[in-house]
């Protein structure tokens, strides 16, 4: 695993980034057209022809795919920098966009398990059973429908796959260093980490 991660972070980061939007890309495309497709609100609409407004909100997620990407990734990169310099470790932004790039693979499973979940498991999905359900996260241990919305994105997003982000991240960082893996921890858990409990605990503040 190591091995690969090595490997992965040595590889041309840009053909990578393509790779991870051309995946992103088919992955959203058949949710929408295998899964989502074939919820009955939409189908409803569909027969009604009133389809025309999901139609451009979904044509802008197609499009908005590398966008997001360098957004999260350039804020990312950034977070990760500020710890790397309150910690002295001299990594450039470049190696750390890298980093993110390479860590973002970890988002590919859940959603290959979610589309496998509804694929398989329900054969008629629910539009709100499918805005809840995400693999191994804290809010599958609730029933969603008694929650607040407030809490709907923060418990999903924190599940394990987040947390095998983190580490990622971490060994990435100690990869590029060459330094003190407890370093790497430190470096992690005090700027990504926390910027990330902090984003949570304000959308829960925030959201109306």
């Amino acid at each position: 695993m190591r091995n690969l991660l090595h490997s992965l972070l040595d590889y041309d980061k840009k053909i990578y980034f393509l790779f991870l939007c051309i995946i992103t890309f088919l992955l959203l495309y058949i949710k929408k057209e295998f899964i989502e497709s074939e919820i009955a609100a939409f189908e409803v609409l569909q027969e009604k022809g009133e389809m025309g407004v999901f139609n451009v909100i979904s044509t802008l997620q197609y499009i908005g795919i590398p966008i997001v990407y360098v957004v999260k990734f350039t804020i990312t990169a950034f977070v990760i920098w500020v710890g790397c310099f309150m910690f002295g470790y001299k990594l450039t932004y470049t190696q750390l966009w890298g980093i993110a790039v390479v860590a973002e693979s970890i988002f590919i499973v859940p959603e290959f398990l979610k589309i496998g979940y509804f694929f398989f498991f329900v054969g008629d999905p629910d539009y709100f059973d499918l805005r809840a359900f995400y693999p191994f996260s804290l809010l599958q241990l609730f029933d969603y429908s008694s929650l607040p919305d407030k809490w709907i994105y923060p418990l999903k997003s924190f599940n394990i796959f987040e947390i095998m982000y983190w580490f990622i991240l971490v060994y990435a960082i100690r990869y590029h260093s060459n330094k003190k893996l407890k370093i790497s921890y430190y470096i992690v858990y005090s700027s990504y980490v926390l910027f990330f409990l902090l984003w949570l605990v304000f959308y829960v503040m925030v959201y109306k």
